[in-house]
């Protein structure tokens, strides 16, 4: 099953149904946006038996109107998940497309999503989050499970140092997850709102039957984090006996981690859950300046470094979904095997 070879890395292709063991790890990525996709292309190259749990608290564009408009969940990170899972045949790149082709119009269609349609047209009909995503995954021929982290939609609030320019030192209240990605200032931590949301069941399950959980890369303050921020999540992500690989960030994100070192995610990261321990700490060999630190860092966390060439061969921002595949592929056969895929 490998192809073409990168620096140091293997590339890999996924059979549907099997891996180069035979077996099937059981993986459950969280996150969401751009960052959660790269993960869900990379890791359904690996494994057949694989489930995104995505945060819901996006206030911004066509999730944001509907949103607003119909009291649903966001629907735009799921729908995102969805496609990232679409197959590379004919049948799932053609879907991957519509569901994330938009309508560009003069009126109130304008910017909408298709796939945010159908989704919430799916949640209307049918009154189950989780079974419509399903019933949506299989319509796509997904190779993958796509669940909601929580049945009500979130708010995200942030304290920001200097969001006023005015006013440096001040700390004050940022408000909607549109915002804080793109807030000025330094982002000191994040909330939800409500505090105590209920997670979904079936995520909660997903967790605790996990072979490994990964957690990013994506937004640190409006993508990753939130997670960790959702009680009964966090309990499942310290209880599971998964182990967890963290994957950062190719470069701080502007506005959100402005000046950030890789280090420094990690030190965010551990404020907002001291309990939960990593095992993986998973990053591209160009964007550590400082190993030591970094390697110091994780071991507080409980996680050893692993560096990899991720990073897009163009010198785009973004993760290479082949070369990411690889590393997935390498750190789940270097750092052992939990449960029945041992």
């Amino acid at each position: 099953m490998t192809g073409r070879t990168a620096p140091r890395l293997r590339r890999v292709r996924l059979i549907p149904g099997r891996t180069r063991s035979g077996a099937q790890p059981k993986v459950v990525a969280l996150g969401g946006g751009m960052g959660l996709s790269a993960s869900l292309a990379a890791l359904r190259r690996i494994t057949g038996d694989l489930t995104a749990v995505v945060t819901v608290a996006d206030d911004g564009g066509s999730s944001g109107r509907l949103r607003e408009e119909l009291g649903v969940l966001p629907p735009g990170d799921l729908r995102k998940a969805l496609a990232a899972l679409c197959g590379d045949d004919d049948w799932g790149q053609t879907w991957a497309r519509v569901i994330q082709h938009r309508f560009q119009s003069q009126g109130d269609l304008h910017e909408h999503a298709v796939g945010n349609l159908l989704i919430v047209a799916l949640w209307e009909q049918l009154g189950d989050h989780v079974q419509a995503l399903d019933l949506v995954g299989r319509l796509l021929g997904a190779h993958g499970r796509v669940l909601p982290m929580s049945a009500v939609p979130l708010e995200l609030q942030a304290l920001v140092r200097g969001h006023d320019p005015d006013h440096p030192d001040e700390v004050g209240t940022v408000r909607g997850q549109a915002t804080v990605a793109l807030t000025p200032g330094e982002v000191q931590s994040v909330h939800l709102v409500p505090n105590d949301p209920p997670a979904v069941p079936e995520a909660l399950a997903a967790v605790l039957d996990a072979d490994w959980v990964v957690l990013g890369p994506g937004s640190w303050f409006s993508s990753v984090i939130p997670h960790l921020l959702v009680p009964e999540l966090l309990d499942a992500l310290i209880e599971t006996k998964a182990r967890k690989v963290l994957s950062l960030n190719l470069a701080p994100q502007p506005g959100e981690t402005d000046g950030f070192s890789p280090q420094r995610h990690l030190e965010v990261l551990a404020r907002h859950a001291p309990k939960l321990a990593l095992d993986v700490v998973l990053a591209d060999e160009a964007a550590v300046p400082d190993r030591e630190s970094l390697a110091e860092a994780a071991k507080r966390l409980g996680a050893t470094v692993e560096l990899a060439p991720v990073a897009s061969p163009d010198g785009s921002p973004t993760h290479d979904r082949e070369l990411l595949a690889a590393a997935y592929d390498r750190i789940f056969r270097m750092h052992g095997r939990i449960g029945p895929w041992r």
